[in-house]
């Protein structure tokens, strides 16, 4: 079984533009996460996969292996299906690009999903973890999961679910870790598939796959990643280095 890591890397974003080529103790936050996932020794090879020429030369030049996007894409899915259709891969990896602090241990969960899965009845495993706080729980940017008996999701959503209509039953709240592994067929099903009502009103891509009736194994981890989404959050990620 190959299985490789896929960086997705756009160089536009919102909240924090070009923050994938600000400076984290000398090197770029995109380079420390490549480097970061190969250091991990989980895959058969890692790719950074962009739309930006400075993202791609900057890991080329750097000894590393990029794809460059040839189409624009709206989800990181259907950035990463470009870049693996024609590649000899069993098992993509999803590794945020600005999450340079990669611990090895939920990765390891997930690619551990496929490596007993014998019947193949997984198509996606992905992570979850508990959260307690109410305001965490009620906050809409952080997403939640609800799972059947055997631990394949059943809908996420940015809405409190379960909804406490009763109070005392010890309902336990899992908030999803978006680290994906994805069999290869799986990816490029998704990216051929057309956006349906629950991820255009969610704005959660993993609800197409399930609305096509993909199969999703949730794992659950205590991770916390360390992402890079504010100039702030790139300060405490210097301290850090």
């Amino acid at each position: 079984m190959k299985i490789i890591a896929v960086i997705p890397a756009r160089y536009a974003s919102t909240r924090f533009p070009a923050k994938l080529m600000q400076d984290l103790g000398g090197k770029t936050v995109i380079l420390r996460t490549y480097e970061a996932a190969i250091n991990t020794k989980l895959f058969d090879d890692v790719f950074v996969v962009t739309d930006s020429d400075l993202i791609y030369d900057e890991i080329v030049s750097h000894g590393g292996k990029a794809i460059k996007s040839i189409k624009e894409h709206e989800s990181g899915s259907d950035r990463i299906a470009e870049a693996v259709e024609n590649l000899d891969v069993d098992i993509v990896i999803n590794v945020q690009g600005d999450e340079p602090f990669i611990d090895a241990e939920p990765l390891a969960k997930v690619i551990e999903v496929f490596r007993n899965d014998v019947d193949q009845k997984v198509d996606l495993a992905s992570l979850k973890r508990e959260i307690t706080n109410e305001d965490d729980i009620n906050n809409p940017n952080n997403v939640k999961v609800v799972v059947d008996q055997n631990g394949f999701a059943l809908y996420f959503s940015r809405s409190v679910i379960p909804y406490p209509r009763e109070k005392n039953i010890g309902v336990r709240y899992m908030q999803h870790i978006g680290i994906y592994a994805f069999r290869k067929q799986a990816l490029l099903d998704f990216y051929r598939l057309p956006m349906q009502s629950l991820e255009a009103s969610e704005k959660l891509e993993q609800l197409r796959y399930l609305e096509f009736g993909k199969r999703i194994k949730m794992v659950e981890t205590t991770h916390v990643g360390i992402g890079i989404d504010t100039p702030e959050d790139l300060e405490r990620a210097r301290k850090m280095v």
